[in-house]
């Protein structure tokens, strides 16, 4: 597919897409018309009131029925007065749709295209960067709204000018006419030619501009670590490549169009002279009326001389569209993670979990998990412990279907996982993630995040309960204080508390804890672990726990290795079995320091 078709596909796509936006496009478009009309019409009237100077009672006007001279030029006063008028009106009219409907649609691409990235699996993530996603959500979207505020009237405009000069060049002299338009196939033909080598260009400059969105992102969200490495200058140097690769996809852009200019200016030259050379000895023979004449030679300047804009105007479009495929195509990503049609139960989950011989592969296509087989009674507490990398993450994954198993299937209370609409079944779990997460705003607000209509002495309910309120209380502004962003503001523990306290507050029926305690000190381990138990009777409880001191109360403890489940059983049962559960117990006990030395 050449660019020319692959950007006129994307305003095409484009137009689909703004459907509701119809008929304000239409009206838009209309008003853009009829500007253009009333704007060339004084050129027209200027030539009539020469005519009328010239020739008196024989003008062009007097053939309506306006004898006098001077009732003529009043006339053409009056018609010039109401032109002027209408070309207010209808100028005023286009800027206010075509602006108002750039920011309706821009916002409306936005948040749609956010929404679809909500839903999108996370796998499709893993490749991704943030930055690159705030660079299609953001500038693209912006690039579109600086298109629709000036580019498309434009466009439409050229048109319009060309239609109505051509229709009264002709009317009053064909072969003048043919000689004022010789130079169009020539500009044309240039504005194709460049809109063809240019999108690939600025295809080049978007993905310039993605990468440098995200190196700029992805350096702020890490300042602590470059500044503890001392990479400042080192970063420095890496945004200083990727900004200069901006600038060069730029600057190869910038040549081509900056050489379309030159050439619109000399055909338009040669339209010129042709019209004042051939109209003047068309007038001295008498084969043209000298207010014809002017009319023409004006014309000429209002037709040919916006063409110089063209090269502008192409540019803003191929930009327009170049943003545009990315906007459309980040919307037309599929979501694989289909949600399910059925109507939401009427009661809460009881917490039953059954995984049935259940494999899963990330997109790199490495396999985590190897025919997973597990049961989960409602309201008891399972552990999950075993060496980093064995898969235990990922089936916290799983059972909030942030992925899909390549095989098996996961059932809570006897349905399968898939058959829950996804709001519900997330409703009802609550999960503290080992990589704690929080927004910028309040304290408050980070813990009632899961549920916004918490009263004031709920919130202080959950962050008791996270042994979260002490600490809150000490903060310069308690709840109300802004934990800055990701929690920036806060210790490791502290935003941790939060986490557990937020879980807490949206009291789900089924409570997955990912290393939720990895990153507090002992005593407040130990005060969370007496609040963890308290309330793992009311639902059902799912730890991921490297400490295993903080598991022994356990009902079943799962031991998983290389995404396999190698031991299953409580505390007590699997250090009598002496296996790999005893081997990191003794491990984390110190037992195996004071076994003797081999002989």
């Amino acid at each position: 597919m050449t660019s020319s078709t692959s950007s006129f596909a994307a305003l095409w796509q484009l137009i689909r897409y703004a459907r509701p936006y119809r008929a304000r496009l239409i009206a838009a478009s209309l008003c853009s018309v009829a500007n253009k009309l009333f704007d060339v019409a004084p050129e027209i009237l200027i030539g009539i009131a020469i005519d009328v100077v010239v020739r008196g009672q024989q003008s062009f006007v007097a053939g309506f029925g306006v004898t006098d001279p001077l009732d003529q030029v009043y006339l053409l006063g009056g018609l010039t007065l109401a032109i002027w008028i209408f070309e207010s009106l209808f100028e005023f009219a286009y800027l206010v749709l075509w602006r108002n409907l750039a920011q309706d649609l821009q916002h409306e691409l936005r948040t749609s295209a956010f929404a679809h990235v909500q839903n999108l699996d996370l796998a499709y993530f893993e490749d991704r960067s943030s930055g690159g996603l705030v660079s299609i959500l953001n500038d693209d979207v912006n690039q579109l709204e600086r298109f629709l505020n000036g580019g498309a009237s434009d466009l439409i405009q050229v048109v319009v000018t060309v239609i109505a000069c051509g229709a009264v060049f002709f009317a009053i002299s064909p072969q003048i006419a043919v000689l004022a338009f010789t130079p169009i196939p020539v500009i044309l033909w240039g504005a194709f030619f460049f809109q063809r080598k240019a999108g690939p260009r600025y295809d080049r400059v978007r993905e310039k501009v993605a990468a440098l969105s995200g190196r700029l992102a992805n350096n702020l969200a890490g300042i602590a670590t470059v500044r503890s490495f001392g990479a400042e200058q080192r970063e420095l140097a890496r945004l200083q490549t990727d900004s200069l690769a901006y600038v060069a996809a730029n600057r190869h852009a910038i040549r081509l169009s900056s050489a379309f200019v030159p050439l619109i200016r000399m055909a338009i030259l040669f339209g010129f002279l042709c019209t004042f050379v051939r109209g003047g000895q068309l007038v001295l023979e008498g084969h043209l009326q000298a207010g014809f004449y002017a009319v023409l030679v004006f014309l000429t300047q209002r037709l040919l001389w916006p063409l110089t804009r063209l090269a502008e105007t192409v540019d803003l479009f191929e930009r327009a569209m170049a943003s545009t495929r990315r906007i459309l195509g980040l919307l037309a990503t599929p979501i694989h993670i289909a949600d399910a049609t059925t109507p939401e139960p009427a009661q809460p989950a009881r917490g039953d979990i059954r995984l049935d011989q259940v494999h899963f592969a990330y997109a790199n296509g490495n396999p985590v998990l190897h025919g997973v087989t597990l049961d989960i009674t409602a309201g008891t507490t399972v552990a999950l412990v075993g060496a980093t990398g064995g898969g235990k993450s990922s089936l916290i994954k799983l059972l909030l279907r942030f992925y899909e198993p390549t095989q098996g299937q996961i059932f809570l209370d006897g349905r399968p996982l898939a058959s829950y609409p996804l709001a519900w079944l997330r409703s009802q779990i609550g999960w503290v993630a080992q990589d704690v997460f929080l927004f910028e705003g309040s304290v408050r607000d980070n813990i009632a995040y899961g549920r916004p209509g918490a009263s004031e002495s709920e919130i202080v309910a959950a962050a008791m309960a996270a042994e979260a309120h002490e600490f809150i209380t000490r903060l310069p502004q308690g709840y109300d204080t802004p934990v800055g962003e990701r929690g920036i503001k806060l210790s490791g523990g502290q935003r941790q508390r939060l986490s557990i306290a937020r879980a807490l507050l949206k009291d789900p029926p089924i409570l997955l804890l990912d290393e939720a305690t990895s990153a507090v000190d002992n005593e407040t381990e130990a005060a969370i672990q007496r609040s963890l138990a308290r309330l793992a009777h009311q639902r059902t409880v799912i730890v991921i726990a490297h400490r295993l001191s903080t598991i022994v109360q356990a009902d079943a403890v799962v031991v998983v290795e290389d995404g396999r489940i190698v031991e299953a059983g409580r505390h007590r049962e699997l250090i009598g079995r002496a296996g790999s559960y005893a081997a990191l117990w003794k491990v984390q006990t110190g037992a195996a320091a004071q076994m003797p030395e081999p002989a």
